[in-house]
Formats: C-alpha cells, structure tokens, sequence
C-alpha cells in the first residue's frame, strides 16, 4: 500500500508521537509498503527510504520562535490565525497543520494515489476536508486531550491560570467534531478507548485497540550499567501536570531521611518561549517544585537523552517510577521493564494494563503510598530481581512494534 501518515509535531521529544511515528513507518516499510510522512517542526528521525515532508509553522510555541520573526514569514490565512492564537495562548497547532496537509496532500495524491491516510493525534478540520479526496481516513487518538486539561485545571493555583487552561484546550471541541466523522480510530489501549468513546462520544465500533510496541534491541538490561543500580528514575514531560511529578517529589521528601536520590529525565531549563525573548523564562514547574519541597539535592536532571542513552540510564536505576495521573499507554514504564528494571506506577489509566503482575501499582496522586512502595521495593532486593525479569518478559511477549504495524495493517485493510 502507499501510506500517508500525517503527524503535526514528530520530533521523539514530543511525547509519544514521535517515537509512534519513527517506529510505525519503520515498521510498515519493513512490510513492504510505501511510506510518506508529513510533518509539521519539530521534525520526526525516520528510517531510510522514508520520504519526509516538512510543513512550516507560525507557532511562537517553538525554541527561538518570536511573534515579530513568525509575523515576516506570513503567507496566507492559516499563517496569520496561527501566529495570532499561539500569542494569545491558543493551542492552533493542530488546525494549522491539518490545513497545511490538506493542500500538500492534494498535491502529493495526484501523482502518490495513497491508499490509506492515517492521522496521528492532530485531529484538525484539514482531515474532513481530505475525506473529499476519496481517501480512507484512520486517527490514532493516544488519549483525549481532555485529560491534560482536567490535569492542568486541577494543578493550576490561580483564577488567572485555570483561564490560560481553558484558553489552551479549546482545540478539544474541534477534536471531538473530527474524530466522530473519522472512518477508524484506533487507540493504544483498552483505556484510552473507553475515555475517546466517553470524551469524544466516538462511537465505539469505529474504534480499535492496538498496544504500543517497545524496541526490546535497544531497551534493554546493559550488564557493564546495571552492575551497580542506585536510586530512582523517572522519564518524561515535568511540565506535563498530568505526569504527576509533584507526587513523586512529595514522596521524596517524605523518605529524604533514608537518602533515596531521584534521576529526572528531563530538560527543565528549555521551555517554549511566549513573547519576549530578551527576558529569560521563569523557572519550569519542576524546578518550583524542587525549591517548594526543599528536595533540590536529592533530583538530578539528565537533559534530553537520545534512545540509546536513555537504554543506559534506565539500567543504572533500581527502581523506575511513574506516578502519572493518566497515561493512554505509558512508555515510560514499558522501556523500563524493557531494561529489567522493577517499576513502580499508579494504577491509573493503561498503566495497570501495561505493568500487569510485573510491578507495584499504587493510587494516583496520593505520596504517601507511593513513598511506601519506594522504600519496600528499594529496600528488597530479591523484590527488584523477581518484578525486574517479570517485566522484561512482559514486553518481549505483549509490545512489539512488529506486531503493532501488522494490527495497523488490519484495519486499514478492515477499512479498505
């Protein structure tokens, strides 16, 4: 098949759209298929053979992005709406893209005649006007963005600041429009389904769930690293109120006397600008937090890491933890029990459908119990080794990306 996929932001720092995108073109190419990529910045890594199409954008959500620099680079309607919108706090990125890859798809289908076009998250109006090409349309909605907002709105300490969230997510109404039109949807988890269907009011025959996969060569327990495990880990967005960072670093201060240190897989010091770039940004919402807690000499930052150094990391940890407050599949834990690392998650979300018996599942956004389970599973060794093998043969039978592009395949031919 010839097979377009559009996603609005690839880059494997973009949360779990990018690494989707790497591995789901990897894979379907694998396969035989022909595999085009649009993309809006930052731009996905993808396997050779790949065609990637870059679309620009007039976000100022962007590192060194400005209103005034994006403002000489408007061309049309969609350039200025999403230049305006972006300044006032408007998550636009996705409508934006979605009309940019109408007309690129438009002009791509007279010459490429794709089979199937398979959007990743963006749900934007530019899909329904696609739908007109005759082209089959599939959605993968890893989770609704209601969610973060819910997240956000809970977190948010000022009237000023529930506002800004309610401003960010209008986009979720025009999400919603979308996916009910769309021909599949499919979703990551069992979970997640039941949100889109409960969110989104998708009808649930026009769903399926295909997990995740996990690239067990690179993630993977690295003897000359995990000879001496130490402390804690935890991998994602800090920013991301919905990762539930603030929970794991009340648990931390709760055990700071038994000297549990915590490594971060983040970079807190780079942030989306919004305005004027000649002032420095305010410290992120991580860093508050490490002084609002006085735990500063107990965190260490890692920055962001590529995947093999993050397969590195994981196995020097002995114990990973994700106390996120909804995940649609979770990454994060995967990867670890991918590396033989015992993981410590909250049982929210698709997480208890991830770490099945091969870890500890606790309440979401609760410290106490989750410090509880930090000090049981770090003070029991045989505990790490057993939950530690579990996890590792988990993966290795549940997630492959493999057999995640062929359940792919399925419904594009199911749609087909």
């Amino acid at each position: 098949m010839r097979i377009c996929l559009l996603t609005y932001r690839g880059n494997p720092y973009s949360g779990g759209q990018g690494i989707y995108i790497y591995y789901l073109a990897r894979e379907l190419q694998r396969m035989g298929h022909e595999v085009d990529v649009i993309s809006g910045p930052p731009f996905p890594e993808l396997s050779e053979g790949i065609t990637l199409h870059r679309l620009k954008s007039s976000s100022i959500y962007y590192r060194e992005a400005s209103f005034k620099g994006n403002l000489r680079k408007v061309r049309n309607p969609t350039d200025f709406y999403e230049l305006v919108t972006t300044q006032y706090g408007i998550f636009s990125d996705p409508l934006a893209f979605s009309m940019r890859a109408y007309a690129k798809v438009k002009e791509l289908h007279k010459s490429r005649k794709f089979d199937i076009i398979h959007d990743n998250q963006g749900l934007g109006y530019g899909l329904l006007l696609m739908k007109k090409l005759g082209i089959p349309i599939v959605a993968t909605i890893h989770h609704p963005l209601t969610i973060d907002k819910q997240a956000d709105l809970k977190q948010a300490d000022s009237l000023r600041g529930k506002w800004g969230v309610h401003m960010f997510y209008l986009l979720t109404h025009m999400q919603a429009f979308v996916a009910r039109r769309l021909d599949r949807v499919i979703t990551v988890s069992q979970s997640s389904a039941k949100e889109i269907e409960r969110a989104f009011k998708v009808n649930p025959d026009k769903l399926r769930v295909v997990y995740n996969g996990t690239d067990t060569d690179i993630f993977k327990p690295i003897k000359e690293e995990s000879s001496n495990r130490s402390g804690l880990i935890m991998v994602g967005n800090t920013d991301d109120r919905k990762k539930g960072v603030i929970y794991l670093l009340k648990a931390l201060y709760l055990l700071h006397d038994d000297g549990i240190r915590l490594t971060i897989v983040d970079d807190p010091w780079q942030r989306f600008p919004h305005g004027n770039q000649a002032e420095p940004p305010p410290p992120s919402y991580a860093l508050r937090l490490l002084q609002k807690f006085g735990v500063d000499g107990l965190v260490n930052f890692t920055g962001r890491l590529t995947k093999e150094a993050l397969a590195k990391q994981y196995s020097r940890a002995e114990v990973a933890v994700v106390p996120s407050l909804y995940e649609g599949f979770g990454l994060p834990a995967s990867e670890a029990m991918a590396c033989g690392v015992p993981v410590i998650a909250s049982s929210a979300g698709a997480l208890p459908e991830v770490v099945g018996n091969a870890g500890i599942l606790v309440p979401p956004g609760e410290p106490e119990p989750l410090a509880e389970a930090i000090k049981r599973l770090s003070e029991d060794k045989q505990l790490q080794r057993k939950l530690g093998e579990a996890g590792r043969k988990r993966v290795q039978q549940e997630f492959s990306w493999e057999k995640a592009a062929k359940k792919t395949v399925e419904v594009y031919q199911g749609l087909m």
